[in-house]
């Protein structure tokens, strides 16, 4: 059966866009790449955690502008209009088909690691760069279909964000940066998990799973 069709976009805002959006922190930043989607969910769906199609990593950028990779099961638009202005610049192309075949890949991406305290069911963030590998390592065979090659892991920066949300609400997201190397082992799951995003905190730019197929080279079997 064939695959949903997938579609790989960058978001490029320039100074004064972001000016222009207000977008000063995560949640303003949400609403910003969530408005270039169709909405499809009802309300219940929204409720019930139905997934948005959506992921995406924020990478940053510099007093002149920034850059929003994202992930979508449907096409955005090709920018923002506001108040008659045409804000940022989408580009966007589908993923190729055969591109999630692959057993290997080299990855990229920020994850919200969190662990639920049996004693008050609340969840915690993992602290600390060993911790946070451990726990990355022990979920992502059984949750997202793929095993973390330990020797290649690396763990980056770790930022805790805070902000406020649409109900005024104060949201913290704990965010670790991730690198290494990953070999599938359930195809359907890991296809789910790219598709998805992996982990919690994905509204907020968490879980993208940044992938480059690891390819055998046609020179390795005359290696000695």
């Amino acid at each position: 059966m064939s695959q949903p069709t997938l579609f790989a976009s960058v978001l490029h805002l320039d100074r004064h866009a972001i000016q222009a959006l207000k977008i000063t922190d995560p949640y303003s930043l949400h609403r910003v790449v969530y408005s270039l989607f169709d909405d499809l969910r009802s309300e219940p769906d929204k409720q019930g955690h139905t997934p948005s199609g959506i992921v995406y990593a924020d990478k940053g950028g510099n007093r002149l502008g920034r850059q929003v990779m994202m992930l979508s099961d449907r096409q955005p638009a090709d920018g923002i209009l506001a108040e008659d202005e045409h804000l940022g610049d989408v580009q966007c192309k589908p993923i190729p088909a055969g591109f999630l075949d692959h057993p290997r890949y080299q990855f990229q991406v920020a994850i919200n690691p969190t662990r639920r305290e049996n004693a008050t069911g609340k969840r915690l963030p993992v602290k600390g760069r060993e911790a946070i590998a451990e726990w990355f390592l022990e979920r992502c065979e059984p949750s997202w279909g793929f095993r973390a090659l330990p020797s290649t892991l690396e763990v980056g920066r770790v930022d805790v964000q805070q902000f406020k949300g649409k109900q005024d609400q104060t949201i913290t997201v704990a965010k670790a940066h991730l690198r290494g190397a990953l070999e599938v082992t359930d195809a359907p799951r890991f296809r789910e998990s790219f598709a998805r995003g992996i982990g919690r905190g994905r509204a907020f730019g968490c879980g993208l799973l940044q992938i480059v197929p690891v390819l055998d080279s046609p020179f390795g079997a005359f290696a000695e």
